[in-house]
């Protein structure tokens, strides 16, 4: 189960004026599973996007960034689970354009306008003609309110649907902000997360929805790991489709506001996917601060949360600490005065000094280190003594289900 995370009901997901969604059974990879989604969008809505830096990256992010090299608009998303169309090859690129061909026909634009997205076994062939054959479906489906069912749509290991909303006023109109995602392992987002998608009914200019979608990202996606991995498929979109009647840009008074609440979305599914990491127990924040510089902070926080040793530490509420300093030690700063770094485990209201000088800090006891452990939640501070930049990376520890969960991946 989860961590602390429960699906929310579906009138807490407002829908996005000039976004509607709708699911089918294709049978990709298994029968009597909703596995296919078609996202229709209004006309005039824009997207953008980032993409895994994983060089065996699937075709359909190949595709992706071709449809997005443009002026970003969109009319259509297509995302299909059980089969991730990675390692295909030419014949993987041949099916991610039928996919966007037979979307454009369906609904009347240009394939150009349509952005593919796969999730599941790397190394097999997408059966496109299952997935085209499923396409009526989806869009007879079609609902404004229908991210509920998308979220659950778009899972493969995952045991809940990750989605999050939120409405604000601005400039006199209600704004809304609807996202989900999914993703349980094989995480550590090179840039964003496993699948992702966020929608807003605001006006953004394609140059700021870009830069959008990468600061939201690094906000949020590129600050969780469950296992150190970085998938073939990850993709995070966000689009804007501006049929609320409000536009923003970079200099509007309500661009703060808009931007605070896209990141939020954001912060929300990507966190939710660490609780519900395959096989977590617990949630981790790591937090790095007094660092030289925020990449040196990153590199420590997720030298943390990458160690299957810190991991399975924590699993087990074990306080062998001292894998936790191994870990900032082999984090990359060379430079690093080890003599200067301090370490607090808190939870709660809770936080006690691990280490400092070098070593156990005076006033530790095992017994407090334990305490804290047992909880589902629990943070690890650290302060380098170099500076004043700082970063925050999600974690969950390790479990004996974890390992099940990915050698029975493919049964």
């Amino acid at each position: 189960m989860p961590v602390n995370y429960a699906t929310p009901a579906p009138e807490a997901l407002f829908p996005v004026a000039g976004v509607r969604l709708g699911t089918a059974e294709a049978g990709i990879r298994k029968k009597d599973r909703r596995d296919l989604t078609l996202v229709e969008l209004a006309p005039g809505s824009r997207a953008a996007g980032v993409f895994t830096r994983n060089r065996c990256c699937a075709a359909p992010v190949t595709l992706c960034r071709e449809h997005l090299a443009g002026d970003g608009s969109l009319r259509a998303l297509v995302i299909n689970t059980g089969i991730a169309n990675a390692a295909t090859g030419e014949q993987g690129m041949r099916a991610a354009r039928e996919t966007c061909d037979a979307v454009a026909r369906l609904l009347g634009c240009e394939a150009r306008e349509v952005l593919p997205f796969s999730t599941g076994v790397i190394l097999e062939h997408l059966p496109v003609d299952r997935l085209v054959a499923g396409l009526p479906a989806a869009k007879a489906d079609l609902k404004a309110d229908h991210w509920h069912a998308a979220a659950h749509a778009i899972m493969t290991t995952d045991t809940v649907a990750k989605a999050a909303s939120r409405r604000i006023e601005l400039g006199g109109k209600t704004i809304t902000i609807t996202g989900i995602s999914k993703g349980a392992g094989m995480i550590r987002p090179n840039m964003a997360t496993m699948l992702g998608f966020v929608a807003t009914d605001a006006g953004i200019a394609a140059g700021l929805l870009a830069q959008l979608a990468k600061d939201a990202a690094d906000q949020s996606f590129n600050c969780i790991t469950v296992d150190g991995d970085t998938s073939t498929n990850d993709s995070f979109v966000v689009i804007a489709t501006g049929a609320s009647g409000l536009a923003v840009d970079a200099d509007s008074p309500h661009w703060p506001a808009l931007r605070a609440a896209v990141f939020a979305v954001a912060q929300e599914l990507a966190q939710a996917i660490v609780r519900d990491g395959e096989g977590a127990t617990k949630f981790i924040s790591v937090k790095v601060g007094a660092g030289a510089t925020a990449e040196e902070c990153r590199k420590v926080a997720y030298a943390i949360g990458h160690s299957p040793l810190v991991k399975t530490a924590f699993f087990a509420s074990d306080p062998n600490l001292g894998r936790i300093l191994a870990a900032i030690g082999y984090a990359g700063i060379d430079d690093l005065d080890a003599a200067g770094v301090r370490v607090w485990l808190g939870s709660g209201d809770e936080e006690v000094l691990v280490s400092e000088h070098g070593g156990r800090a005076a006033s530790y006891r095992e017994e407090d280190g334990s305490r804290i452990m047992k909880n589902a939640e629990i943070t690890v501070r650290v302060d380098l003594g170099r500076g004043t930049a700082n970063a925050t990376v999600w974690t969950c520890d390790f479990s004996y289900d974890y390992v099940k969960i990915n050698a029975d991946y493919r049964s």
